[in-house]
């Protein structure tokens, strides 16, 4: 069997922006791996409200869809937990694919809250990081900032406001066009 090294980035992905695509870029580009699995949470562990599954898994397959070697992935909907931690799935995947070194793609701002994970000792054993500077984050742990200061809920109020030019900015032109198609993250 020939071990695979695939990176996994999880997130809400509600939705997915510019900054998780040059991410994704970013490591492919520079780290040693085969492969980058996007893993949108099925059920955030904080309980955040987030649209449907299905919109944010589309989302995520039409930003990431011009990247060679990113493959979205359903398995937090197939596992089916009460929430979504990344340590179960870590040991999903790790059952699906023994032959797989896994590493997890997590932003600097990850590492202020890493007390707040469910067994994060275990998450670093399983997929060792890959840690991403953000602008504005500062961590001793982590690199200089490699990713823009842009956030999903920066996103969703733009499309609140009907914020055209930001949107423009932030959101891929495919899910810019899907979240208009489909009404997403209108104000009531």
């Amino acid at each position: 069997m020939t071990s695979r090294t695939v990176a996994i980035f999880g997130g809400s992905f509600n939705p997915p922006h510019v900054g998780h695509v040059l991410a994704a870029a970013y490591v492919l580009a520079v780290h040693e791996v085969d492969e980058l699995l996007v893993v949108p949470a099925y059920r955030h562990p904080f309980h955040k409200e987030l649209c449907s599954f299905e919109h944010r898994e589309a989302m995520a397959r039409l930003a990431f869809r011009d990247l060679p070697r990113v493959t979205v992935s359903p398995i937090e909907r197939e596992l089916d937990a009460p929430v979504s931690r990344t340590v179960d799935t870590l040991e999903g995947l790790l059952a699906r694919h023994p032959d797989w070194h896994l590493r997890l793609v997590i932003g600097a701002d990850v590492l202020h809250d890493r007390d707040k994970w469910h067994r994060f000792e275990r998450v670093v054993e399983l997929a060792p990081p890959i840690v991403l500077g953000r602008v504005g984050v500062c961590h001793p742990e982590a690199p200089r900032a490699v990713l823009p200061d842009v956030s999903s809920s920066e996103v969703r109020g733009a499309v609140a406001r009907g914020d055209a030019d930001t949107l423009g900015a932030l959101l891929p032109r495919a899910v810019r066009d899907y979240v208009a198609r489909e009404g997403l993250y209108r104000a009531p």
